[in-house]
């Protein structure tokens, strides 16, 4: 397998509860250096997503917050865990001036919310999932995997 391969998994989820769940199997399987972008429109089931991926990480269920004002949010859980929200960013320009860009590739794991407001944030090697509403609390996930590590990511996450 080469670094610029790409792999891809598609999921139907039923529900907010099936999206958290999922997200707790990620949280358990995440390691520093680790990228996670996350795409979706507002309701698309980010948040839960995030929240679980927390749990999965050990991160107590009261550190848990929404960084939409802080731009990012660190937890402390088995590894490190850096949650980013860019939804109020124009360009790479505002994410730079935030320090975000020395958190890739560190000592934690990295979840990114609204990923597609500043794409250029995401290294080389990275997961990106993306939600959709499908309907009533059904939402559809697809999760790309690109590079060595985030294919074995998306592999033993989505077998």
């Amino acid at each position: 397998m080469s670094d610029g391969e790409l792999v891809t998994r598609t999921l139907l989820l039923a529900s907010p509860e099936e999206t958290h769940r999922l997200g707790v199997r990620l949280g358990g399987l995440l390691e520093p250096g680790d990228f996670v972008g996350l795409i979706g429109d507002l309701g698309a089931g980010k948040t839960h997503l995030v929240r679980g991926v927390a749990e999965g990480a050990h991160v107590p269920r009261s550190e848990v917050a929404s960084p939409t004002f802080a731009i990012v949010y660190p937890y402390s859980g088995r590894i490190p865990l850096y949650h980013a929200d860019l939804y109020r960013l124009t360009g790479y320009d505002d994410l730079y001036a935030t320090g975000f860009m020395d958190l890739v590739g560190g000592e934690g794991a990295v979840l990114v919310e609204w990923l597609d407001r500043v794409p250029e944030a995401a290294p080389t090697e990275h997961l990106r999932v993306t939600l959709a509403h499908a309907g009533g609390d059904a939402r559809s996930l697809k999760a790309e995997a690109y590079g060595v590590r985030s294919v074995a990511l998306l592999t033993a996450w989505l077998p």
